[in-house]
């Protein structure tokens, strides 16, 4: 299966480290979990993913992606409004682009404040109106950093389902996340960094139960952070 996202000879630096990835693929319907301790990269690898970052060498190549750091920023305007944006800058008419932004709103269940100023939701709506904005965009690879970091359960297990649910309509999805119990749940993959560097990549199946490197063990168990 052609992946929907590549990256190869990756190098950037960032904090007083090097981040190295040799070779990453991304597929279709597949949510691949990045995990590692604060400062090792997860973000900065997001960042050049999305083409947000241009590496010192190597490439990305790939679709249509769409990237969501932890805390997406929302226009002062309503809620439908702000749901309706990324459709609008992709010449999409108002009129279409508010029905198709209403419509959608129900998934993420923010019907009932459409019309309300954007900036008067909790964290864990805006997440989820930011995740609405970029799922009505349709791109075929979804790169979120630390999407429920700071909500409650109820909000995060709706961003979950969201992140479920675009895997399922085959989308690729590449998930920084500090939270093992989430990554287990979502993940098919994981790509475990420490310091920028690549330490595992392995199934999420064998990653958790037999991990290969001393570092990843210790990782799961605590013990390196």
């Amino acid at each position: 299966m052609r992946p929907v996202l590549r990256a190869e000879g990756l190098v950037q630096r960032y904090g007083g480290f090097a981040l190295e990835v040799g070779r990453l693929e991304v597929h279709a319907g597949k949510v691949l979990a990045v995990l590692g301790p604060s400062g090792s990269g997860k973000t900065t690898l997001l960042r050049l993913l999305a083409g947000l970052l241009r590496p010192e060498t190597g490439w990305v190549e790939g679709g249509s992606r769409a990237y969501l750091p932890q805390t997406p920023p929302l226009l002062r305007r309503s809620v439908l409004e702000n749901a309706a944006f990324g459709l609008l800058l992709r010449g999409v008419p108002k009129r279409e682009a508010l029905r198709r932004a209403a419509a959608f709103l129900g998934r993420v269940g923010l019907e009932e404040r459409a019309h309300q100023p954007a900036h008067l939701l909790s964290g864990g709506e805006s997440v989820r109106l930011a995740l609405a904005r970029t799922l009505l965009v349709e791109p075929e690879v979804l790169l979120l950093d630390e999407p429920t970091a700071s909500l409650d359960p109820a909000n995060a297990a709706q961003v979950e389902g969201l992140l479920r649910e675009a895997a399922g309509e085959g989308r690729g999805v590449v998930l920084a996340t500090h939270d093992l119990f989430q990554a287990r749940r979502l993940a098919h993959r994981v790509l475990f960094l420490f310091l920028g560097q690549v330490v595992e990549e392995a199934p999420a199946p064998a990653f958790f139960q037999t991990p290969r490197d001393p570092r990843s063990q210790a990782f799961l168990e605590g013990r390196l952070v």
